[in-house]
C-alpha cells in the first residue's frame, strides 16, 4: 500500500492537490510540515502532522520540518477569531530548542537517503529585507487572490492586522525556499493550512513555473464536540513536566469507544490487519476497552518509554486495581500527585506526627478528615479504612514511618473514596 493509500484507509485526508499522489508514486519526495514553536513543548493536537511525517518517511520520502522561528513572530490568522500575542525571538529560541528533543521520539534523524531533516525559517528570512520580499516575493500573488482565502474571509469580519495578514506570504515563500534548495515538492499540514499551502504552491508556479503539491489531513475532533487534546486542565502536552506520564496513558485509557476507533489507525503505526482484528474484539467485548488500551500502551511508549509505561500500569493499579501497599511506596511523588491529582487533600503539621497519634485523633482532630470519632471507629470495626493501602483493624499509631515520600498519608474509605493527608 503507498503512501496516500495508506493515509486514505487511516482517515487522514482531507483535501489532496490532483497529481500528489501520481509523483508520490514515481519518485522519492521531500515534503514538509510547518510547526510554530508557540509554547516549550508539542501537545497530542501536533500528533497528527507528526504521524504524516512518520508515514512519509516509512514509504522512503524525506521529512523535512520547518520550525517557525520567523513565522511565529507574526502569528496566523488561520481561522482565529483574535491576532495572536507575539513571541520574542528569545522565547521561540528557546521554544525550539525543547521541540526538537520530542521530534525524535518519532522520526529517524541518521538513516543516509531519507533522514528527517529539522529546519527553522528563520535563518532564510531573517536578513532578507522588507523591500526586496515586497518586489520579489508580494509582486507574485495579488491581494485579491489572498483576500479570497477562506482563513482570511473569516478574519475580515473583525479586522486583521497586516502583520497577520502577510503571514500568508511568508508561508509561501518558505515552500519556495524548500522547493529551490532542498527538492521540496509536497507541504503537508492540518485543514485549516489548505489556504496557505495552495498560496505556496502557487507562488512556485508564478516565480519558477515549477509544480508543487498540496496534502491536508482533518482537524481532530472529539465524538462529544470537544476539542481533541483539551482537557479541564488544558491541553495534553508531550513534555511529562507539563502532562505526567499518568495523565498522558489516562486521556487515551478514557478516549470513548467511537474515538477509538478512529484514534488507533491515526495515531499508532499498528498495520492494517492487526487494527481490523482488535476492532473486531473491540465490538464483541467493549467493556474491555481494548482499543483504548492499545492506543494508550503505544503512544505512552513511544512518548514516556517502556520503563515508564511500566510505572504508569503499577500506579493504575493503586487506584483501580488490587494493588500491594508495597506498590504504593515505590511510587515517585510525580507519579503519586498525579494518579491522586482531584483527591481531597488535608494538612497536617509534621509536630503532630513526629512522636505518635492515634489514628482516630489524626483524621478527626489534626486533619478533619472525619467528622466524628464515633463514625470512624465505625469503619474501622466494619474493615472499611485503609491507610497506604493497608486495611486498618484496630486503632493504631501513625508516626512519621508512615509518610509516603516524606510528605503524604493516602486514606481510602471503602472501594472508591481516598484523601491525601499532607504533612508539612
Amino acid at each position: 500500500m503507498g503512501f496516500v493509500e495508506t493515509l486514505r484507509w487511516r482517515g487522514m485526508i482531507q483535501d489532496i492537490m490532483p497529481g500528489t499522489e501520481e509523483l508520490l508514486k514515481k519518485e522519492k519526495v521531500a515534503a514538509y510540515v510547518g510547526i510554530d514553536p508557540t509554547a516549550d513543548s508539542l501537545h497530542i493536537g501536533h500528533l497528527v502532522s507528526i504521524m504524516l511525517l512518520k508515514h512519509l518517511q516509512l514509504h522512503g520520502h524525506k521529512p523535512l520540518i520547518v520550525m517557525g522561528g520567523a513565522t511565529s513572530m507574526i502569528g496566523d490568522p488561520s481561522f482565529k477569531s483574535d491576532e495572536r500575542k507575539l513571541l520574542t525571538r528569545e522565547t521561540i529560541e528557546y521554544n525550539s530548542s525543547c521541540i526538537k528533543k520530542q521530534f525524535s521520539l518519532f522520526l529517524d534523524f541518521d538513516s543516509s537517503d531519507n533522514a528527517a531533516e529539522l529546519l527553522n525559517n528563520y535563518d532564510w528570512t531573517k536578513d532578507y529585507t522588507f523591500l526586496n520580499f515586497i518586489r520579489d516575493i508580494g509582486k507574485h500573488i495579488s491581494v485579491n487572490y489572498m483576500m479570497a482565502k477562506d482563513s482570511v474571509k473569516k478574519r475580515l469580519e473583525t479586522g486583521i492586522s497586516f502583520t497577520e495578514f502577510s503571514y500568508q506570504l511568508l508561508q509561501a515563500f518558505d515552500y519556495l525556499h524548500l522547493y529551490q534548495h532542498k527538492n521540496c515538492r509536497l507541504q503537508m499540514g492540518g485543514s485549516d493550512q489548505w489556504g496557505n499551502i495552495t498560496t505556496g504552491t502557487e507562488l512556485i508556479r508564478r516565480v519558477c513555473g515549477g509544480e508543487a503539491y498540496a496534502l491536508t489531513c482533518p482537524l481532530i475532533t472529539k465524538s462529544d464536540g470537544g476539542k481533541f487534546g483539551k482537557t479541564e486542565s488544558g491541553n495534553i502536552w508531550l513534555d511529562s513536566q507539563k502532562t505526567s506520564a499518568y495523565a498522558f496513558y489516562q486521556f487515551w485509557l478514557n478516549c470513548s469507544d467511537e474515538d477509538a476507533k478512529k484514534f488507533i489507525r491515526i495515531f499508532t503505526l499498528l498495520p492494517q490487519e492487526e487494527i481490523i482484528q482488535l476492532e473486531k474484539e473491540h465490538e464483541q467485548a467493549p467493556h474491555l476497552r481494548i482499543l483504548q488500551k492499545t492506543i494508550a500502551t503505544e503512544l505512552t511508549i513511544c512518548v514516556h518509554s517502556l520503563n515508564t509505561y511500566n510505572k504508569v500500569l503499577e500506579a493504575t493499579e493503586i487506584l483501580f486495581g488490587k494493588s500491594t501497599a508495597d506498590a504504593l511506596a515505590n511510587l515517585s511523588e510525580e507519579m503519586f500527585l498525579s494518579v491522586f491529582e482531584g483527591v481531597p487533600t488535608f494538612n497536617v503539621a509534621r509536630s503532630a506526627i513526629e512522636n505518635t497519634i492515634n489514628i482516630v485523633d489524626l483524621l478527626v482532630e489534626k486533619a478533619n478528615v472525619f467528622s466524628s470519632k464515633g463514625e470512624l471507629r465505625r469503619l474501622i470495626k466494619e474493615g472499611g479504612l485503609f491507610v497506604n493501602k493497608n486495611k486498618v483493624l484496630e486503632e493504631i499509631l501513625v508516626n512519621q514511618d508512615y509518610l509516603l515520600n516524606n510528605k503524604y498519608i493516602l486514606i481510602q474509605k471503602g472501594k472508591k473514596n481516598y484523601y491525601v493527608i499532607i504533612v508539612s
